[in-house]
């Protein structure tokens, strides 16, 4: 629903933004109706990226498709980057050089005040959700955003962020030429809205890249796996730990236990199915793998909440 939002959002603010760009001649305006098709553009990555990843695992892939999203966010990235941030700078550079007066400055303050409405609300909506998921994990919604396995999320909280920020730059840039009679401030404020996407452009980039060559969980969320699988009737101690991250906020889990009693080889293979089949029950897990501790491996500590 997030990424809806945003992308109907966008159409309309890039629709805006094109229409008072042609009309005024403002290099910032020119700049931020690149970055609104940019951010329409993306959003039709983050929405098949919504769509592959959350597939049933099968047997061509057994750890599921959720690597899908990071691939389909790096594609959003890399075309913010493109579409966005080297136009942007581009256009700004070429105004430098032969700088232009802007024509009718109302109509840009007009649109770039209902743009800052449309796109406020779309924040609003990422801000809410990543909120409440932040809440969850016992941290602040900033880091929770720069550091979440949910590739889509953090594109549409970071993207939304970037265009209030470009909305300020380019109205800022467009009076600042209004009051001076230059234009090379207008230029200067699309230079400006290019570095800026170009900046939230790499975080995403290296965010999904991080992910993509299999990132390992957070220590808390390891500590809450490990006092989890200590909570069972059937372990008694855990040797061993591994949290690789397989999707958003979908986790492959491996781990050496003991098990409780001394039960027979078979009903010890039983067990451990069993136990597996109960912790993919859980709906951050995708996959689950257990063997044995051997008897002389020190048991892992974890920490408490």
């Amino acid at each position: 629903m997030t990424v809806i939002i945003a992308f109907c959002a966008n159409v309309l603010v890039a629709v805006a933004k094109t229409v008072a760009a042609f009309l005024t001649g403002s290099a910032s305006m020119v700049a931020e109706a690149a970055h609104s098709w940019a951010d329409a553009g993306n959003e039709i990555f983050l929405l098949i990226a919504d769509r592959r990843s959350s597939r049933e695992k099968d047997e061509e892939h057994p750890r599921g498709y959720g690597r899908e999203a990071w691939v389909w966010s790096l594609f959003a990235a890399v075309g913010i980057f493109t579409a966005g941030a080297v136009v942007s700078v581009t256009h700004g550079i070429q105004e430098l050089t032969n700088p232009e007066p802007v024509e009718s400055p109302a109509i840009a303050y007009l649109v770039l005040g209902v743009s800052f409405i449309l796109e406020g609300i779309s924040f609003a909506q990422a801000v809410r959700q990543s909120r409440r998921s932040a809440s969850k994990r016992d941290q602040s919604t900033v880091r929770f955003v720069l550091t979440s396995s949910n590739a889509t999320l953090r594109a549409v909280f970071l993207e939304d962020f970037a265009a209030l920020i470009g909305l300020v730059i380019a109205a800022t840039s467009i009076f600042v030429h209004q009051v001076t009679g230059n234009a090379v401030f207008d230029a200067i404020g699309s230079i400006l809205i290019g570095v800026l996407l170009g900046v939230v452009a790499l975080i995403l980039i290296d965010q999904n890249r991080r992910y993509l060559i299999g990132a390992n969980s957070s220590p808390g969320l390891r500590d809450a796996a490990g006092r989890a699988l200590l909570a069972s009737p059937d372990i008694d101690r855990v040797t061993y730990l591994h949290l690789e991250f397989v999707g958003p906020e979908r986790l492959y889990l491996v781990a050496a236990v003991d098990l409780v009693g001394d039960a027979a080889e078979s009903s010890v293979a039983e067990r451990l199915r069993r136990i597996e089949r109960s912790i993919e029950e859980h709906e951050g897990i995708e996959t689950a793998v257990l063997s044995l501790s051997v008897h002389d491996e020190a048991s892992l500590e974890f920490a408490a909440p």
